[in-house]
């Protein structure tokens, strides 16, 4: 039993610390060629000839190891597919092997948890974790990757139904990958505390029917209400992340729907036009605003405990605001009447 423990703990940090790499080492570059010296300008426009895409790439690298911008999509495919898949597994661990909770054990684990220092971001294991806590824990991932589910799938469906890609739009090999990882290492974050005993769930569940047949395993009765009912009563941290999230959501959905109606047909391939509506008439890029939105409702409906979490949030922060910054650059190059009042991505402030 102990062995057990010990072991799932160690796969736990083993993950958080192999994911909180990850996340530093994508920010790092990304603060550095941010920093506006001139020596630091060749790392910069290195790093923009990586990440580029659609009209920043046009002016930041030639189309070598690029590929169409269409492929977008693939992001999103795979972070339905990964998504769904961690979310059906963890949602049946929860209910499988953690008891019904009541509202008030969810506000118990959130208060026990700051006073005894659980809270604290820098704070790298849930080893002293307690069963009540750990059960509380469970639903929350259960709920932030049902957020993230959300979030990936309007992704989809705007991937292919709202934006029109014009043929000469490309991105470069790198930020495709990178697409790729962030799409599969975000939702993992988001639940890696959670993760290994899953997982463990999981590989045992395979091992015994396995072992006995499906003659001789148990019936799985399906009560929605039970899969449901502890989400009902999470505490005032998920309510309130979630909250933000769907303002986020909204709104990111309204930009993008904007953006896509200025190319409404794809033979299109280089008219651009001055975006209106909605963030539009405050920044440049409320897209990028409104995912930032997003993240952070994610990070505060996590409860703010997990410097995984935090880290992702890191990365989404720099990387958009460093791509807003050069969509910035380009609109005032392309645009002589462009309005002079809107910020790149955070309002009456950059």
């Amino acid at each position: 039993m102990n062995l057990s423990l010990t072991s799932g703990r160690g796969m736990e940090l083993g993950l958080d610390l192999l994911l909180r790499a990850a996340w530093l080492a994508g920010t790092l570059p990304i603060i550095i060629a941010s920093i506006p010296f001139s020596s630091f300008r060749p790392f910069h426009d290195t790093l923009l000839g990586f990440a580029g895409r659609g009209k920043i790439m046009q002016s930041a690298s030639s189309n070598k190891f690029t590929i169409p911008q269409r492929f977008f999509s693939h992001f999103y495919l795979v972070a339905v597919m990964w998504t769904t898949l961690l979310l059906l597994l963890t949602w049946f661990y929860a209910y499988r092997t953690m008891t019904p909770l009541t509202s008030e054990s969810f506000q118990y684990s959130t208060v026990a948890s700051h006073l005894i220092g659980g809270s604290h971001i820098f704070h790298f294991s849930k080893f002293h974790s307690t069963p009540t806590e750990q059960r509380c824990h469970a639903w929350r991932v259960v709920f932030l990757l049902l957020l993230m589910e959300a979030q990936v799938l309007r992704r989809l469906y705007e991937t292919l139904y709202v934006f029109n890609y014009s043929p000469s739009a490309r991105m470069h090999i790198f930020g495709y990958l990178t697409g790729i990882f962030f799409y599969t290492a975000a939702p993992l974050s988001l639940s890696s505390s959670c993760t290994p005993e899953v997982y463990k769930y999981a590989t045992r569940q395979v091992a015994e029917f396995i072992v006995k047949g499906r003659a001789r395993m148990p019936d799985v009765e399906f009560d929605w209400w039970g899969y449901v009912k502890p989400l009902m009563k999470l505490g005032w941290f998920q309510w309130t992340g979630a909250a933000i999230f769907l303002w986020g959501w909204v709104h990111q959905y309204r930009c993008h729907a904007i953006l896509g109606s200025l190319r409404e047909h794809k033979e299109q391939v280089d008219e651009y036009a001055i975006p209106h509506g909605d963030w539009f008439e405050i920044v440049s890029c409320p897209h990028y605003l409104a995912e930032i939105v997003i993240y952070a409702g994610l990070l505060i409906a996590s409860g703010g405990s997990d410097i995984t979490v935090w880290l992702l949030f890191g990365f989404v922060v720099s990387n958009l605001v460093f791509a807003a910054a050069e969509t910035q650059r380009w609109y005032h190059r392309k645009f002589d009447n462009y309005p002079c009042y809107r910020r790149a991505i955070l309002p009456f402030i950059y």
